[in-house]
């Protein structure tokens, strides 16, 4: 595959952990470059670990994976933006969205990088040699992660608490498209 075609992959597959970032960034209140870090380690190791997984399956596990992960993502996806939504409307003196957790970071990577995975599978099937297509996918990934993060803190500060509840229905609505695409009803 060309330089051109894995890097349109790269960015295609980044746009997930851009959304998810973006949404992060505009609902945590404060947010170090630590945190950011993390977030940006998370989402791309996972993005790039995923097509590593995929490839190592081949098209073995094929069938499963397209049967199953945009369940999966959709599942994940529509549970942490539905307890952001909740949180939003909760009365607690401690904002607890604005709380850095790894296993919610772990959850949203793997989310995010579900599709990752069938990537792998496709390299498998086209045999070829996946250490570029993964360094690139993985920075991309880890780029557009950090990007996001500091483009949502600037328009959280705008415009304020609001977004929580934005920030949960985008995750739900990212959940239901990766959902319908892996169904088949839905193809962008």
């Amino acid at each position: 595959m060309d330089f051109i075609s894995t890097l349109l992959i790269a960015i295609a597959l980044a746009m997930d952990a851009f959304s998810v970032s973006l949404t992060k960034g505009f609902t945590l209140k404060k947010i170090t470059k630590t945190q950011v870090l993390w977030f940006a380690i998370f989402f791309g190791g996972f993005q790039a670990f995923m097509p590593v997984l995929g490839w190592l399956g081949g098209i073995q596990l094929e069938w499963l994976i397209t049967t199953f992960a945009p369940w999966v993502a959709f599942i994940l996806l529509l549970l942490i933006g539905s307890n952001m939504i909740r949180e939003s409307f909760s009365n607690d003196e401690e904002d607890s969205s604005d709380k850095f957790s790894f296993k919610e970071l772990a959850l949203l990577a793997i989310a995010t990088s579900i599709d990752a995975f069938a990537v792998g599978i496709t390299y498998a099937v086209l045999k070829t040699d996946i250490l570029i297509p993964i360094i690139m996918i993985g920075l991309t990934a880890f780029i557009f992660t950090i990007i996001g993060l500091y483009l949502g803190k600037k328009i959280g500060n705008y415009f304020g608490d609001k977004f929580e509840i934005l920030g949960g229905v985008i995750l739900i609505l990212l959940g239901v498209k990766i959902l319908l695409e892996g169904l088949g009803i839905l193809v962008l």
